[in-house]
């Protein structure tokens, strides 16, 4: 059975202009040689993480159909996304949702909490009834910790960012979905309210059996919700694998970057230092930023396996057998055997 959500080697290049004023188009690889799938029957919880420009919210683009690969495939139980007919479609929406950064873009101001929350069951047929279609609203409402008397009736502007974020989770739950992508699903909202949402998303992956791809450039939170994580710099993995150990452990010298840019309160310690986002080597993408490259690194290095469940894209393991189709899902599979 072919899995619920496989990208295959997807690549986005964007391209500039310059022609018209007699120069060359400018291209930026957003993505590179990216490849993951997802269970249906396995619920997982995997980050992909990376800091500001690294590829992350496009390849979130790229898997929900809203981008289309310059290079390489999305497929659905098999079928390519951009190909699916209507009811493909219809399916394909109601199997995976996403979740987005800011709270407020989804709504309209116009209409009130209830617009957002009955329309799916509307357009989905969930409810034979309206009275059969609040009960399920507020079901879904109380699951995300949310009470439907002081929720329901309102308009947008009369929730907090905490209280909308986590209508558009239960607004997904009312879907029944297999996948939730979840793209930075709690950077706009205080501090205070991150980890209430985080533990609803995990609850969700625990209890209701659903897949979550969680979308961040903060390794603090992925190491709370996930079980596997993808490190991506420059729009290639540098590094996947067990959560646990690739944050406890790193193996690639931009993940250990990454993890000793996380602040602490300690005088003297800083963030990692900036670098133009157009300056990328043409071998390795890090090598630029790398205090133990060489030669090798003028050249792109495949996955090498270093454990069951790692996978690193650095040639400082070498010595180790290669991951021949590059697919991440295979590492994470490593953890059922």
């Amino acid at each position: 059975m072919p899995p619920l959500l496989e990208a295959r080697h997807i690549r986005k290049v964007f391209r500039g202009g310059g022609q018209l004023f007699g120069g060359q188009a400018s291209e930026t690889v957003a993505c590179d040689d990216f490849s993951l799938s997802i269970d249906a029957d396995n619920p997982t919880f995997t980050t992909i993480a990376g800091e500001s420009g690294s590829g992350k919210t496009t390849i979130a683009r790229m898997l929900l159909g809203v981008l289309e690969p310059s290079d390489g495939h999305v497929l659905y139980k098999g079928r390519d996304v951009s190909g699916l007919d209507k009811g493909g479609q219809r399916e394909f929406r109601k199997d995976v949702q996403a979740i987005f950064q800011d709270p407020f873009e989804v709504y309209n101001p116009f209409y009130k909490i209830d617009h957002i929350l009955i329309t799916p069951i509307q357009k989905f047929g969930l409810a034979a009834s309206k009275a059969e279609a609040y009960d399920q609203i507020r079901e879904a409402l109380r699951t995300v910790g949310l009470r439907p008397d002081e929720t329901l009736g309102r308009y947008p502007h009369q929730l907090s960012g905490g209280q909308r974020q986590r209508i558009t989770i239960a607004r997904a739950l009312l879907l029944k979905p297999k996948l939730i992508i979840a793209d930075e699903p709690v950077s706009m909202v205080d501090a205070s309210l991150r980890a209430t949402i985080l533990a609803g998303l995990h609850t969700l992956y625990r209890d209701f059996g659903i897949s979550f791809i969680y979308i961040t450039h903060d390794l603090t939170t992925a190491y709370q919700v996930s079980e596997n994580i993808v490190i991506l710099f420059h729009g290639a993995v540098a590094e996947a694998g067990d959560t646990e150990r690739v944050i406890k452990d790193p193996q690639h010298p931009y993940t250990r970057e990454l993890i000793h840019s996380i602040p602490v309160p300690e005088p003297g310690r800083g963030w990692i230092d900036d670098l133009d986002a157009e300056e990328q080597a043409l071998g390795c993408r890090y090598a630029l930023r790398c205090p133990q490259a060489s030669d090798k690194c003028a050249t792109p290095p495949p996955f090498y396996r270093t454990e069951g469940e790692r996978a690193v894209s650095c040639f400082l393991y070498d010595d180790k057998p290669v991951l021949g189709s590059g697919d991440l899902g295979e590492v994470f599979q490593e953890r059922d055997k």
